[in-house]
């Protein structure tokens, strides 16, 4: 009986020192990473992507580097999309293609952010 005790004990020890995952990436940071895409995605702007929008999805790219990351990358840009008038979905799923950066997830408001790895 004093084992399973100290086995019980020593499990709910590991369980609750255990690390919880956490993004690093905050909304904050996807909003400005991507500031310079806005008028591209309205159509505002036309024509070719901006460099600054490409450097912004290539440092927000190289920053979400765990699956907590990128899940919050997801759920920002989901709820993003959803404030911002006259978004083209089109021009802006196509933003990591034109900028030369492989998502895991395609930019869509059916997306769903927990599949992310």
């Amino acid at each position: 009986m004093a084992l399973k005790l100290a086995c019980a004990v020593l499990l709910m020890c590991m369980v609750m020192g255990a690390p919880i995952a956490q993004a690093a990436v905050t909304c904050g940071q996807v909003t400005s990473s991507l500031q310079a895409c806005i008028p591209y995605v309205t159509g505002s702007r036309g024509g070719a992507v901006p460099p600054a929008c490409c450097s912004g999805i290539k440092s927000l790219n190289s920053a979400a580097t765990t699956t907590p990351d990128r899940q919050s990358v997801c759920n920002c840009l989901k709820t993003a999309a959803g404030s911002i008038k006259n978004l083209n979905l089109n021009l802006a799923s196509g933003l990591p293609r034109q900028c030369g950066v492989n998502i895991p997830y395609q930019i869509s408001p059916s997306v769903d952010c927990s599949r992310v790895r």
